[in-house]
């Protein structure tokens, strides 16, 4: 059965619609949506078969999944992080909620997905009210992943119907929540004394 299409707004997400895409989800259900950089494609971390699922789809071994949560706000980020030192929380206070994502060393409270105990935890908070919304009432993270294109010219597929055709086949269902971009985050590593950027992508650096 192919997945549905919603459109949701990006600036008023509509709770009747929010609501759609959490039944969806608490059923292990795959979404792709919008970030304040590219497309993702995700599930609720909590959720192990659709975690699992979720792996298939991307053809990555349990074992090789780098995750990546998308949280609503730094509190919510302190349950599934080791520990957050002074001068790095000021750096997340400034850059977030934007187009970042910091890597901490993962905390006790974080599932072992797949029976896979990850050392490292990569965090977003996107500056975008649709999937913050979405995670807010959940109450869980979704784990992530962006949405790329084969095409190596076009690495991001940045309309949200192309991205339906070729994935409404695989996935339940795909918010349409505007045109998205095609620089990724950057990616900031928090793991030692000084944070490191490891890949340059749509955030400054601001340190």
């Amino acid at each position: 059965m192919a997945a549905e299409l919603l459109s949701i707004h990006p600036q008023n997400p509509e709770l009747r619609k929010i609501n759609r895409v959490l039944d969806v989800l608490r059923k292990g259900g795959i979404i792709i949506y919008p970030t304040d950089t590219v497309y993702g494609i995700g599930c609720d971390l909590m959720n192990k078969k659709a975690v699992e699922r979720l792996c298939r789809i991307l053809d990555i071994k349990p074992q090789k999944l780098d995750l990546s949560f998308i949280c609503n706000d730094l509190s919510h980020i302190s349950e599934y992080v080791k520990r957050i030192d002074t001068p790095v929380f000021k750096v997340l206070k400034k850059a977030l909620p934007g187009p970042y994502t910091f890597i901490f060393e993962s905390s006790g409270r974080v599932p072992k997905i797949l029976d896979v105990n990850k050392k490292t935890v990569g965090i977003r908070i996107p500056d975008n009210n649709i999937p913050r919304t979405i995670v807010a009432e959940l109450g869980n993270p979704l784990i992530t992943s962006s949405i790329k294109d084969d095409d190596q010219i076009k690495e991001y597929t940045t309309d949200p119907e192309e991205i339906y055709e070729d994935f409404k086949n695989q996935v339940d269902l795909v918010i349409n929540g505007g045109a998205g971009g095609n620089v990724p985050s950057t990616v900031v590593d928090c793991t030692q004394s000084e944070p490191v950027i490891v890949r340059e992508g749509l955030g400054e650096i601001i340190w």
